[in-house]
């Protein structure tokens, strides 16, 4: 008899706990949805969807990706039938310190660009700044930008302890920090600032270096801007030699000025060493930016099945109006080379996640922060610049019509989120 009621206890104590945690699952998935996108088609890469389905989202949450999500507990449901549904787009590469010091270039200058103004309009929730400041003036730029946006905004910080001030400070060696800049980021910003950021450097391999020795200090990857040498130094010796698995090389499909190497040489082919080192683990960004993508590049290596890990514009003041305008139109510019719309959607939401190591990012996981895009892709015929002013046709192009930040609607395209004026009419 003993036995028997301690088998009873035991078989209550399990459907008990049974009811309460289907108790807690109904009441999650029953509670009110704030903002539910119907009938549109998810592109998530980390979660393996690609396919027609409902998103619900509850207090700045991701509640539900599923199909025929029911629409009677939501506040506003919004039909993105044709659309495309995606987690907000993350751009790797811009400068958003801006300012209006005279003699600056990008660290609290004119050529910065408030980021507020430029990335929902484009379906971006999240950017990384690329070494703008260094730990000399970091502070400063996270309490005029960082602190007053409402996009996420992580950042690179330069090995130069003062950023990119100009061309000309960026070549103090003697400012080439690596304990304060590993300090700064481990003691001060470890969730905001994401890596380093190596640019602009005349000499050798040195700030290189440097940029690697305080990433090795914290953990964190290093980006490259590597052009500016004269005469031009091996990228194959920097991919091999001197960067790490999951360092980054930025402006992949750059051609020219005369002193930077190119990854697809003078007959149109892609070195090898190249193919060898993204598979060794070198991050392959396309950071397009005023001067640094052209289609003689970019062309034959999609052609020759190298593809950039992560697509980013390099948004400041001196590209915006060119050949990159913004990050889906070179999102687009990569759909008519021929990648598919899951590559390209990974390449601005799991895999820059992936790279600055922030996996809570760039996905709809339920949970998460409802970092959303809704795109359109458009059919037509469409024209292309590089920023040699040359022209690639193309058939397809995504424009923002949706952007959703925590929970929010930020850029609302056409309006598909509000009902019509007459509604507001009284009635007779």
């Amino acid at each position: 008899m003993q036995i028997g009621k301690i088998k009873y206890a035991q078989v209550s104590g399990m459907v008990f706990t049974l009811c309460l945690l289907l108790s807690s699952f109904s009441f999650a998935h029953a509670q009110e949805i704030d903002l539910l996108l119907k009938g549109g088609h998810v592109i998530d890469p980390k979660n393996q969807i690609d396919s027609k389905m409902d998103v619900a989202i509850s207090n700045g949450k991701i509640l539900q990706v599923a199909p025929n999500i029911s629409a009677q507990k939501a506040k506003n449901v919004v039909n993105v039938t044709g659309l495309y549904i995606t987690p907000g787009l993350i751009d790797m590469h811009v400068h958003a310190f801006q300012g209006n010091e005279p003699d600056a270039y990008i660290a609290n200058g004119f050529t910065s660009l408030p980021p507020d103004g430029f990335t929902f309009r484009a379906g971006v929730t999240t950017v990384v700044d690329a070494g703008s400041s260094g730990w000399r003036n970091f502070r400063q730029f996270k309490k005029q930008t960082i602190d007053r946006s409402q996009t996420r905004i992580l950042a690179l910080l330069n090995i130069v302890g003062t950023g990119m001030a100009s061309r000309f400070e960026e070549q103090d060696t003697n400012d080439m920090n690596p304990v304060q800049t590993a300090l700064m980021i481990k003691r001060l910003f470890p969730e905001i600032i994401v890596g380093i950021k190596a640019a602009h450097y005349w000499g050798d391999f040195t700030q290189v270096d440097r940029a690697v020795e305080a990433g090795n200090l914290v953990n964190v990857p290093v980006m490259v801007d590597f052009g500016e040498h004269n005469p031009p130094l091996s990228i194959e010796e920097l991919f091999m030699k001197h960067l790490r698995p999951g360092d980054m090389f930025t402006h992949t499909f750059s051609y020219g000025p005369a002193n930077r190497e190119t990854i697809v040489d003078e007959t149109g082919k892609v070195k090898s060493f190249v193919f060898e080192a993204q598979k060794r683990g070198i991050i392959f960004d396309v950071g397009h930016g005023g001067g640094a993508f052209s289609w003689r590049q970019a062309v034959p290596a999609l052609q020759q099945g190298f593809i950039p890990n992560v697509i980013s514009t390099d948004l400041h003041a001196d590209s915006m109006n060119g050949g990159m305008k913004d990050l889906c139109n070179v999102m687009s510019k990569f759909l008519n080379m021929g990648m598919s719309l899951h590559d390209v959607v990974s390449c601005v939401t799991l895999n820059p996640a992936n790279a600055i190591k922030r996996s809570e990012f760039g996905n709809l996981s339920e949970g998460s922060e409802a970092d959303v895009t809704v795109l359109n892709l458009r059919k037509g015929d469409f024209g292309f610049l590089d920023i040699r002013k040359t022209k690639l046709k193309g058939e397809q192009k995504l424009e923002a019509e949706l952007t959703i930040r925590a929970g929010k609607i930020m850029w609302d395209l056409n309006g598909i989120s509000a009902p019509a004026w007459e509604t507001e009419l009284p009635k007779k």
